[in-house]
């Protein structure tokens, strides 16, 4: 355990402490240069729009194929309405890891802050799982993942409540009754509040149901996921510019 600890806490410090230092021969307008291998925000959306083409045109193979590369679980027995739910819950999940988080640790601690993110993060991706290989070093990299995470996905739930328009007193309400059912505790955060802004029921079979009393998703609601992420997006990156105007002076 203390291995996987310390790897942990070493590998996010040491990127870090090369943000920090890349940090301060760059100008300022040109920090979007370095920072765009933190962020994954069109790939995300890129991959929802793709996995919605296929369950558009009623291609339930392909369908499951691309959503493989949104989520770990498994796809090969999946109907058209699990496979669009899985997609809308990744796209919700991932606007905090693939967009929000890093940039609210851009904005508060600069580059070293977004690297120490994304290094944090890719940790967690690759060895978070249970395994008995990844056991020790997984628990660790996994617990911090969710300590950094907690106020960006929270925040994230927040964007998407802000962006649903005349649904923002049902995303508000599903993600406080279902926010805490999925057993991370911040990836229903935002899955939660899409559910209720979509007016749809996302599933994960024997592991949860977000606003069950609501009709399944299908491409349909894909499309309109991705629409309410790319707004939140937009909606964040604002607010974080402004935020970071704050801390630089």
């Amino acid at each position: 355990m203390f291995y996987g600890t310390f790897v942990a806490v070493a590998v996010p410090l040491a990127w870090a402490l090369l943000g920090h230092f890349v940090e301060r021969f760059i100008p300022w307008p040109l920090h979007a240069l370095v920072l765009k291998p933190a962020f994954a925000g069109r790939a995300l959306l890129d991959a929802g729009r793709r996995v919605e083409a296929a369950v558009a045109d009623d291609r339930l193979a392909p369908a499951r194929k691309e959503l493989r590369g949104l989520v770990s679980r498994p796809t090969a027995s999946l109907d058209a309405s699990l496979v669009a739910a899985a997609a809308i819950e990744s796209l919700a999940e991932n606007l905090v890891d693939s967009w929000l988080a890093p940039l609210l640790a851009y904005s508060v601690f600069g580059l070293g802050g977004a690297y120490a993110y994304r290094a944090i993060n890719t940790a967690d991706a690759m060895w978070g799982y249970r395994s008995a290989r990844y056991e020790q070093l997984g628990k660790a990299v996994a617990r911090l993942d969710d300590v950094v995470n907690f106020i960006p996905a929270r925040l994230g739930a927040v964007a998407l409540c802000g962006v649903a328009s005349r649904r923002w007193r049902v995303a508000l309400k599903t993600w406080r009754t279902d926010g805490g059912l999925t057993s991370s505790p911040n990836a229903g955060q935002t899955m939660a509040s899409a559910a209720g802004a979509l007016g749809v029921r996302l599933e994960k079979p024997e592991h949860y149901v977000l606003n069950p009393t609501a009709p399944p998703p299908g491409a349909e609601s894909i499309a309109a996921a991705r629409t309410f992420v790319a707004r939140a997006m937009w909606l964040t990156a604002a607010c974080a510019f402004l935020l970071r105007l704050v801390v630089r002076d």
